[in-house]
Formats: C-alpha cells, sequence, structure tokens
C-alpha cells in the first residue's frame, strides 16, 4: 500500500494536537490544582464533586446553628446560675428576718434588701444576648418579665439543627423557668388562725380535748362541738362533710375523722391521701400524698351551742350566722363559732355569710383598681393542666356531668347596679335572674356552632361561662332569647370590660371605662351554703369554685416564682412570722417561716432548670465537634475526587513531553528521506 503525503501529514497533524491536548490538560490541572474544570471535562468527577459540595454546604449551616445555640444556652445556664445566687441571698435574708427578735426598723431594712433582690432578679429574668431576650421564648424581641413580674413571652422552644431531621431545643422559655411543674412537690396548706386552749395558755397541741379547743362557759358541762368541711380531695373531686364531736375527744380524733372525709372508702385513716397536722401556732397543716397534684383544698368551721341546744347542729351553714366568734359574750349569745381560716373578702349583696370564717366559696372577687381577680386557680382534673377559654367546665369540675347545677353570679356592674344571675347548667343551658331588682329577659347560652344551638352543660366552655360573667359585669343583657341578641350582647359587653383566664388559671375581670371599678362579682354553686346531716357519708361538694376562703398554700407543684417572691417579702414587710389572719396585713399571706420552705422549693425548681440547660449546652457542643469532624472527613474526600495529584500529575506531564519531543523528532527524521533513499 502507498502512503501519499496527504495521508502522511494528516496522520502528524493528529497526533500532535492529541498529545497537545493532553499536555494542555495535565498543565491545567497542575496550575488550578483540579482535576476537571466544566462537567464536561468528566461528569462523574463533576456529579461526585457537586454533592459532596452539598454535603459541605448542609454540615457548615447545621455547625453554625449549633454554635449559636451553644452560645445562647451557654448564656442562659450562666445566668439561671445567677439567679440561683440570688435566691440563697434572699433565703439568708428570710432566715435572718425569720428570728422574731427583729424591731419593726429592723424587719423593714431586711425588706428593703429583698427588694433590692426582688429588682436584681426581674433584669435577671430579662436577660439577652445579641438582642434576643433568653426566656422569651421565640418571642426574642419580647421583654420576658414585666415590672409586676408577670410572664409576658411565651412557651415555644428555640431549635438549633444538628444533622439530618434532627434538632435540639436550646433555650428555656420563662414558662418552664418562672411558671413550670415539679412533679415530685407535695401540695401543702394550712390554716392561718393560731388555736390555743381556751384558758389561753399553751397552743392546741393532737393531744388537745375538743373541749380545750373549743372553750367553755363555766357551767361544767361539756356540749358537743360541730364541725363543718369542704375542700377538694387529692383526685379533684369536690366534697363537704359535718363532723359531730365530744368534748372529752381530742384534736387528734378531729384529724382523724378529716382524714376519712378525704378518703371515704376507708373506716380508719390511713394517710395514703392525706397527712395531717398540727403546727406550733395551733394551725391544721395538710399534705397531698399525690406528687405533682394541685388539686387539693381545705376550709373548716366549728360550731359549739353552750345552752345544750341543737343551734350548732345544721344542715343549712347559713344558721351559724346568728353566733359570735368572741366567746366571751357567750352568757348573751351561746352558739359560739370557731373560725380556722380567715381572708377578709367581701361577700356578695344580699347573702348572709358575715362571719368570714363560715364563708367559703361565697365571697366577691379581689378588687385593684379596675380589675378584679379570683384566687382559685381552674385546674384540669384530668392533668393537673391550667384551664384555658377552650376547656370545658366539666373537665375542671371532676364529675361525669354538670347537668342539673346551677352557678350562681351576683355583684354589681360598672355602673354599681346590682344583679342576682342564675346560670343553670343543663342540656340546653341558661342564664335568669334579676338586675337592678328586675327581672331580666331568660336567655340560652349558644354553643358558637353554625346551628348556634344552646350549649351542653357538659360541653359548656370557660369562654361561654366568661361571656355570661361579661355580660353581667358590663350591664349587657341580651333583649331577647335568641343567638343574633346573645351576640350584640356580647359584642357591647366586650366594648365595656373583659374577662378572661390568666396565666394561672384565675378569672380576671376588667373594667375598661372606669380605673376604679364600681363591678364586683362573685360565682359559686348554689348548694354552696348546704351540708350534710353530722357523720352521714359525706356529699358532693361545690361542682366548681372560683374565689374561696380556703386554707393558704404553702407549697405547691405549679411554681409562679415572681408572685411567690412578692408574697415572701410582703411577709417581712407585714412582720408575719406565721400565717395570721387576724394581725392586721394580708389575712393570706403565709408568713416568714412558710416563706423560707417556699424559697427551698423555688431554689431547687431553678437549679434544676439549670441542670436542664447545661444538658442542651452539652448535646450542642458535642454536635458542634461532631460536625467539625464530619466537615474536615468530608473536605478530605471531595478532595480525592476533585484535587489534581500534582505528583501525578507532573509525571505524566514529563511522560507526555519525552512522547511529544521523541514524536517531533521522528517526523523531523522521516521529513529528510527522498526517493533517494531508496535508490
Amino acid at each position: 500500500m502507498r502512503v501519499i503525503s496527504s495521508s502522511y501529514y494528516n496522520n502528524i497533524y493528529g497526533e500532535n494536537s492529541k498529545v497537545n491536548r493532553q499536555l494542555f490538560d495535565v498543565t491545567k490541572q497542575i496550575s488550578s490544582g483540579l482535576k476537571i474544570k466544566y462537567a464536561h471535562d468528566d461528569p462523574s468527577v463533576f456529579i461526585d464533586t457537586l454533592r459532596l459540595d452539598d454535603e459541605i454546604a448542609t454540615l457548615t449551616q447545621t455547625k453554625n446553628s449549633t454554635q449559636n445555640g451553644y452560645k445562647f444556652s451557654t448564656q442562659t445556664d450562666s445566668t439561671i446560675g445567677s439567679i440561683v445566687e440570688k435566691l440563697e441571698q434572699v433565703k439568708v435574708k428570710l432566715i435572718n428576718a425569720a428570728n422574731e427578735i427583729h424591731s419593726d426598723t429592723s424587719l423593714q431594712a431586711i425588706a428593703k434588701e429583698l427588694r433590692g433582690l426582688q429588682t436584681n432578679l426581674i433584669a435577671l429574668g430579662n436577660s439577652s444576648i445579641g438582642g434576643q431576650y433568653l426566656f422569651s421564648g421565640t418571642a426574642t424581641s419580647t421583654k420576658p418579665v414585666g415590672a409586676n413580674g408577670v410572664y409576658q413571652g411565651n412557651d415555644s422552644d428555640l431549635v438549633s439543627f444538628i444533622g439530618t431531621g434532627l434538632t435540639q431545643k436550646y433555650n428555656l422559655t420563662g414558662a418552664q423557668l418562672f411558671l413550670g411543674e415539679e412533679k415530685v412537690i407535695n401540695r401543702t396548706v394550712t390554716t392561718n388562725i393560731a388555736h390555743t386552749n381556751f384558758n389561753q395558755t399553751s397552743s392546741i397541741t393532737p393531744e388537745s380535748t375538743i373541749h380545750d379547743l373549743m372553750g367553755d362557759d363555766g357551767d361544767a358541762v361539756g356540749e358537743l362541738s360541730y364541725f363543718y368541711i369542704s375542700g377538694t380531695r387529692t383526685d379533684g373531686t369536690a366534697f363537704k362533710s359535718a363532723i359531730e364531736m365530744d368534748p372529752t375527744e381530742t384534736v387528734q380524733d378531729l384529724m382523724n375523722r378529716i382524714a376519712l372525709a378525704y378518703d371515704p372508702n376507708q373506716t380508719t385513716p390511713t394517710g395514703d391521701q392525706i397527712g395531717i397536722s398540727i403546727n406550733s401556732a395551733g394551725q391544721i397543716e395538710i399534705i397531698d400524698k399525690m406528687e405533682g397534684s394541685s388539686k387539693l383544698d381545705f376550709h373548716m368551721v366549728g360550731a359549739v351551742d353552750f345552752s345544750g341546744g341543737a343551734a350548732a347542729n345544721v344542715t343549712d351553714i347559713d344558721l351559724l350566722q346568728a353566733g359570735t366568734t368572741d366567746i366571751s359574750t357567750i352568757g348573751v349569745n351561746p352558739l359560739f363559732i370557731k373560725e380556722f381560716t380567715k381572708s377578709g373578702f367581701t361577700t356578695p349583696t344580699g347573702t348572709l355569710n358575715t362571719i368570714d370564717g363560715i364563708n367559703y366559696d361565697r365571697t366577691n372577687f379581689v378588687k385593684d383598681g379596675a380589675s378584679l381577680l379570683s384566687n382559685v386557680p381552674q385546674i384540669v382534673k384530668s392533668d393537673n393542666s391550667i384551664a384555658q377559654p377552650t376547656t370545658k367546665l366539666v373537665d375542671v369540675a371532676g364529675g361525669t356531668t354538670l347537668i342539673g347545677t346551677t352557678l350562681k353570679l351576683q355583684g354589681t356592674n360598672i355602673n354599681g347596679v346590682a344583679y342576682d344571675l342564675q346560670i343553670n347548667l343543663a342540656a340546653a343551658s341558661t342564664v335568669s335572674g334579676t338586675v337592678g331588682g328586675v327581672g331580666i329577659t331568660g336567655f340560652n347560652i349558644y354553643d358558637a356552632d353554625t346551628a348556634r344551638t344552646p350549649a351542653n352543660a357538659d360541653t359548656m366552655t370557660y369562654q361561654q361561662l366568661l361571656d355570661v360573667v361579661n355580660m353581667a359585669v358590663s350591664g349587657s343583657m341580651p333583649a331577647a332569647n335568641s343567638a343574633v341578641a346573645y351576640d350584640a350582647a356580647i359584642t357591647t359587653a366586650n366594648s365595656r370590660s373583659s374577662a378572661t383566664i390568666d396565666y394561672a388559671g384565675r378569672l380576671v375581670v376588667k373594667d375598661k371605662l372606669f380605673t376604679d371599678t364600681q363591678a364586683s362579682v362573685s360565682i359559686y354553686d348554689n348548694t354552696s351554703d348546704t351540708y350534710p346531716a353530722t357523720d352521714t357519708t359525706t356529699d358532693t361538694g361545690s361542682s366548681l369554685i372560683f374565689n374561696a376562703n380556703s386554707a393558704l398554700t404553702v407549697r405547691d407543684p405549679k411554681t409562679d416564682f415572681y408572685a411567690r417572691l412578692e408574697e415572701m417579702i410582703q411577709s417581712v414587710e407585714q412582720g408575719k412570722y406565721k400565717a395570721d389572719g387576724t394581725d392586721g396585713g394580708d389575712p393570706r399571706n403565709i408568713g416568714i417561716q412558710h416563706a423560707i420552705a417556699m424559697i427551698d422549693d423555688l431554689s431547687e425548681h431553678t437549679t434544676r432548670m439549670q441542670t436542664e440547660a447545661g444538658t442542651y449546652s452539652q448535646t450542642l457542643l458535642a454536635a458542634s465537634e461532631r460536625t467539625d469532624m464530619l466537615i474536615l472527613s468530608t473536605t478530605t474526600l471531595r478532595s480525592d475526587v476533585i484535587d489534581t495529584d500534582i505528583a501525578e500529575a507532573t509525571l505524566r506531564m514529563q511522560q507526555l513531553q519525552l512522547n511529544y519531543q521523541a514524536m517531533l523528532s521522528s517526523i523531523s527524521k522521516v521529513s529528510q528521506l527522498s526517493l533517494v533513499n531508496y535508490l
């Protein structure tokens, strides 16, 4: 076959271009440090590189997220540590104040120091980092604690991404820190009237007789005493009980009978439900044996008829109003009433309950300027949670049904006009009664459904109850029994006043027209004044309780940080060493001695929160370190895929150069040949 010049030079050009291209590629790899520059250079390398770049970007973002969360949680940990230190200082001040050697001036000096610590604790509660408040939940631009100590943030969590599909919480909300719940705490309540034996020589003890407790009219005849109990058991069921006691029986016998009222299935007290004792002041203290429950409640009043009659043995407790609490007057009025709890609450207009100790839940909400506030949190019996406007009444009442229950709603509206209404809870719930002594047009309480059907008692919510309360307080009653008139009355009422449930589950009514409201509110079960016959089985108590002259709360699983702190400081300012409803000041203040136990609970709760914040920090730190390792590993793998091996590329370039030079040399020699070389 003959090789012509054209074919020869075409082959030379092709090989030359190929080698030049290879030299160019390897030179480019050496200069750029990358195996490819464009996808078409090597699609498989390009795809692997994109995948690894995406992984590195994701890991870098994760690292930034974990580092930011770590900084936030570390600052949270540090701030809570400072709060714990301040609480220890508060405890030291309270212990100092508890020594009953201080003058009023000395106590006020301690109280001022406590006020300074309170200011510091509010400031710590409002700590921030990078312009974000630590304890506001996701509302990081909202100051979490108001000047009045009320939490203003939300209960939502901030989270960091620590891996694909994985997140880690890194904040503690104020709802947890300041309003959290401690499941290991047993609710404890106490009466606030100190009791001595009738000759005033010593405090009542468990060994004291009922005669010692109730007194003597000097006729050497021991009369029977009667004790009327209202309360709420561990399981949330309300009860009433009436107990007859012989004067020779002991206070311990009385306490045993009280314990049985809390555990009606037993014939002898087992101590499984409650623990009951008498403190050094002769006050009754009850502890709920169920940890983490906030339902326990207690109220008791005693009565004895020193004339030997039956005036103290009643089924309508209002009949005891004819008695006296001053034992020195029994010669004139032989019906003596022994109070165990006093709260100083006012009562609805027209009611008979003039003796504070007889009152239980027939009391007015406490007035504060334009606001009216109840004192009994609405607690869902099934899970111990705070009721919300959407919560059903029956879920708080703890019964199987509310049908047949009647709630009395009494007071004065914002214009000073008296109202006396009945909320009739039924299959179709209604409201009736009078305003200013004139009967109103009775109306249904309507559901919010499309059909606007009357509310069933067992599906009725707190919002519907609040609407009725607000209509009464505002003076806006429906003009007719129709959904249209009902809605119009609510609209008008909302422009004049409001009725809500606060963060602690208490009802709050606010006058929008007057800064010093004329309004008053009292809500109670229509059967509140009735009790079972003495020593019969206990009766069901009031289904729903809103404001009560009940025992004072000493310990509770639910935390209200700044409210409890305020109560402690007030106990020092008022010079209350013990809970005392008779020495002036706030009769429901727990006193300095109980405040010390309360500060311990706050400290333990806060310390646990600090531990929780610390675990967040450790988890985020570990996640950050793990992410660093993954970034390094992925970067190394990417380098293996895309980066040029300089030594290998240099050797290859040298080989190509030698090949290229050999090719040029061969071409040069072949090009010098002619026909003469073959002759």
